[in-house]
């Protein structure tokens, strides 16, 4: 396990907010098409996507800031990217078939 004092969750921090960037231009993006209702999963799995990557950068953020349980944080927020990431590529997959 890394140490709380940055390890993990220095490059987990700021890839997260990265990924919610990213998922905010995909939506925005998705406008610009034809709306139906594949569109619309897809805007809400996005959606979901850019708050679970909130919920991993909060994790980082605090593990980095605890002292008591940092390690324990940083392990949650790692799987929690982990988990937007997946789903992320999911989406992907599932804008790549929704494409005409």
């Amino acid at each position: 396990m890394t140490s709380s004092t940055g390890g993990l969750s220095a490059h987990i921090l700021p890839t997260s907010a990265t990924m919610i960037g990213v998922c905010m231009t995909v939506m925005s993006i998705g406008h610009l098409g034809p709306r139906d209702d594949l569109r619309l999963v897809i805007d809400r799995m996005l959606a979901i996507d850019a708050l679970i990557f909130l919920a991993s950068a909060l994790l980082s953020f605090i593990s980095m800031r605890s002292r008591k349980s940092g390690v324990r944080l940083e392990s949650w927020g790692e799987m929690v990217f982990i988990a937007g990431l997946a789903l992320l590529a999911l989406g992907a997959v599932t804008l790549a078939f929704a494409l005409r």
